[in-house]
């Protein structure tokens, strides 16, 4: 197969997009000094209006989608609804012959009241700050790719949704459905969260679910009349302990045990524990696994004389293999990053995201397409500036390539169906 290359009118579009790092950077260092924690509902919203700014420089339908509300267990063992802020939706062309969803997220894991708030230079190449790799860098390398795109011949070919949720770092509970909804209608997709500092990507996913095990039981005076209470705590770490069990019985497998609420004054019987636990899988066979030991473990709980369980959450984010279709996916990605001089790898990883969810849909899709960073979800994550316009380049290619059929979107998803 010959090497892809590029046409006059591409390098052109290329040669626009170093014209927009010096902006590209302004807009991160103000992006990232504003917090959009997941719980901050008036920071979402500011972001929000940043954004809705930004990609109105897009000749394409820009609205608001409320997000249905979510179930979540507190620390005393109640059921509470959870609510979210709206995600922004823009689309373009929605009768083109080619269709790609792009998707992002504007909050970060950094509360309002985290003492890591502002963006700083580490160097002449790198920044320090909340979100400028995980994913406010990522967002506008989505824009400018997509702003490129445009100023092409082939744009009309090309239709897109693009899908900015507010709510990716606590797992997506809101922004799911309409994740799945414009997954299920795309050829296929992509998403920005960062590639590695070394420029590698994502390959196969674990899937992921988060659960919350209710225990009540019956309180008592610790003293006096200790026999008559049923220890709520005391139950839910034998199911700790049972489901911690599992870990080693299957490779792809894991359970983290995080949290267990409850108790009180120490002279009283807990009656309500809280175990909130993670799972990691490699495939759906390891999901039903998994599923069938929680199940067994909730059942012997019960089986205790004054003791109630019942099991909440789930598998929010299916596994990602590298099946043939992604593995397309990710082909054309490197062929494209080749015209530009990337080298680009790739490997699996535990870890989750939107392009979870829109395999699930059955989209194949790249999902490492931001900027090059590290050290995400904590006070040293950096993002490369370098990396801006070169990952802007490389979407810009991508696009560009799928609007011209050069890489065949409708391949992709046809391999996808076949499974």
């Amino acid at each position: 197969m010959s090497a892809l290359t590029l046409s006059a009118d591409e390098k052109s579009v290329l040669g626009w997009i170093d014209g927009e790092g010096d902006s590209m950077i302004a807009s991160v260092r103000r992006w990232s000094d504003i917090n959009s924690g997941s719980r901050n509902a008036a920071g979402l919203e500011a972001m929000q209006a940043e954004l809705k700014d930004a990609f109105s420089r897009l000749d394409a339908r820009m609205e608001t989608v409320e997000l249905a509300p979510s179930e979540t267990v507190t620390p005393d063992g109640e059921i509470r609804p959870v609510e979210y802020t709206p995600a922004l939706k823009v689309s373009a062309r929605p009768d083109a012959p080619v269709r790609v969803v792009l998707t992002g997220h504007s909050d970060t894991v950094f509360a309002a009241d985290h003492p890591f708030q502002t963006c700083r230079d580490v160097d002449s190449d790198t920044l320090n700050g909340p979100g400028v790799a995980d994913m406010k860098g990522g967002l506008l390398v989505m824009l400018h790719g997509l702003l490129a795109l445009e100023r092409s011949p082939w744009a009309k070919d090309l239709g897109y949704d693009v899908l900015i949720s507010p709510d990716e770092e606590i797992g997506s509970l809101g922004s799911g459905p309409v994740l799945a909804e414009l997954g299920a209608k795309a050829h296929v997709g992509m998403t920005y969260e960062p590639a590695l500092a070394d420029g590698s990507l994502a390959g196969a996913r674990k899937g992921s679910g988060n659960f919350s095990l209710r225990v009540k039981g019956r309180a008592a005076h610790a003293g006096r009349e200790h026999h008559l209470g049923r220890n709520a705590i005391v139950a839910g770490a034998a199911f700790a302990k049972a489901i911690d069990g599992l870990n080693g019985q299957r490779e792809a497998v894991t359970i983290n045990v995080s949290r267990i609420d409850g108790g009180g004054a120490p002279n009283v019987v807990p009656d309500v524990a809280v175990v909130r636990f993670n799972v990691r899988v490699g495939d759906e066979e390891d999901a039903r696994w998994v599923l069938a030991g929680l199940e067994k473990a909730v059942a012997e709980i019960n089986t205790r004389d004054g003791i109630m369980a019942d099991l909440h959450g789930g598998f929010t984010r299916p596994p990602k293999p590298m099946t043939p279709a992604n593995l397309r996916m990710f082909e054309w990605t490197r062929e494209a990053g080749r015209t530009i001089g990337l080298d680009l790898k790739w490997n699996p990883t535990g870890g989750v995201c939107e392009g979870n969810n829109l395999w699930a849909s059955g989209c194949p899709n790249v999902d490492t397409l931001g900027v090059r960073g590290a050290d995400i979800h904590s006070d040293r994550e950096i993002a490369k500036i370098s990396s801006f316009t070169e990952k802007a380049k490389l979407s810009a290619v991508m696009l560009m390539k799928f609007a011209k059929g050069e890489f065949d979107a409708r391949e992709a998803r046809a391999l996808a169906r076949a499974l």
